[in-house]
């Protein structure tokens, strides 16, 4: 595994009990997050990977919603409370830099909050992989943390994360093979000090 991708697995490993009970219940956050998502990602004829799924909420909202979907995460804790939380899905223990399935076989990539600790220097590799996975025309939604200006790094509770402007981000999409469709920002009262975004994106 890489060392990058190790420190992180550890850092959430460390602190899976409370994040995983950030979540339970189903938690997804904004209900325009959810139909963003729902609006990408449901009714498509292919599999959706949703990597970096954590403890497995959104992956269990788009199994409900009908789609082919498997959870894919580095952290055991985090696979281990997904499959025995939500039966249905699969879940599989791995990186989302070494997925296990062909190129361009899937129809849609779920990426929540899941690249946020990736460097500037790392994310162009990671978003390229996403679009090897994708069929042409598959769609990517990813969520990430918003900026004004600059990509800024910033001390996130379980180990250091960047900061995105929203047009930087893509143009990284851009150069990574992705076309635009959608994007989203928002802040919430409970955390004037962050600001949120998502993007959809077509595979080209």
């Amino acid at each position: 595994m890489d060392e990058g991708l190790d420190v992180v697995r550890r850092a959430y490993s460390s602190m899976s009990g409370p994040y995983i009970g950030l979540f339970d219940g189903g938690r997804k956050g904004h209900a325009d997050d959810t139909a963003l998502v729902r609006r990408h990602l449901t009714g498509l004829d292919d599999p959706v990977l949703d990597l970096g799924c954590g403890p497995g909420h959104w992956t269990a909202y788009l199994h409900s919603s009908g789609v082919d979907v498997t959870g894919v995460d580095l952290v055991p804790e985090f696979i281990a409370h997904a499959r025995a939380t939500y039966p249905g899905p699969e879940f599989r223990l791995g990186s989302m830099t070494e997925v296990d399935v062909p190129d361009h076989s899937v129809a849609g990539v779920l990426s929540w909050y899941s690249t946020i600790h990736l460097t500037p220097t790392e994310i162009d590799s990671v978003l390229v992989g996403f679009r090897r996975l994708l069929q042409t025309s598959g769609v990517l939604v990813i969520g990430f943390f918003d900026s004004d200006d600059d990509v800024a790094a910033f001390d996130h509770t379980v180990l250091t994360a960047y900061r995105w402007p929203v047009d930087v981000l893509s143009d990284h999409l851009d150069r990574a093979g992705f076309i635009e469709l959608e994007r989203r920002q928002h802040q919430v009262p409970e955390r004037p000090d962050r600001r949120y975004a998502a993007t959809a994106a077509r595979a080209g």
